[in-house]
């Protein structure tokens, strides 16, 4: 079946991170501009009650040649084995679409300022919703290969200057 849906960005990353850039996102603070032609103000009423959400956005700096629909080594690194990309969580994939979890610093009126967002600058938004807690996983119970706690190690660490 091959459906026709139609995603639009509801706003934009605003970022001095222009790309690329692997590690060190821990530290990066950026602002999510909603966009006011679609939304007002009580689009996001009782956000800031919440420390944490989740944003999908779209990875528009990958460019479709380089999209991957198999197998291939995180990062590139031939240390690691190759995997489907849907066990993997890199930009090369087929939609295109990222999803992080970051810390909500402050809204103001459509502005979100975000910690921990590793989306470029000028990234469309697809959606936004608050972390809750019962929507995650117990305390242990995630389980992943080492591999990927190799790969995320500094990921979201704080880069030093």
């Amino acid at each position: 079946m091959t459906d026709k849906i139609a995603l639009f960005p509801i706003g934009w990353v605003e970022s001095r991170e222009q790309g690329p850039r692997e590690d060190y996102w821990g530290g990066i603070t950026c602002e999510i501009r909603l966009d006011d032609r679609q939304f007002s103000a009580d689009a996001v009423h009782g956000l800031g009650e919440f420390s944490h959400v989740e944003v999908l956005f779209y990875f528009h700096g990958v460019a479709d040649e380089v999209v991957v629909n198999g197998l291939r080594h995180p990062r590139g690194n031939a240390d690691w084995p190759q995997v489907g990309i849907f066990a993997q969580r890199a930009k090369l994939r087929p939609n295109k679409i990222g999803a992080t979890i970051c810390r909500l610093l402050s809204v103001d009126g459509l502005t979100l300022k975000v910690q921990g967002l590793d989306a470029l600058d000028g990234s469309p938004v697809l959606d936004i919703k608050p972390v809750m807690t019962e929507f995650l996983p117990a305390p242990g119970d995630v389980r992943q290969p080492r591999w990927s706690q190799q790969l995320m190690t500094k990921y979201f660490a704080v880069e030093k200057s």
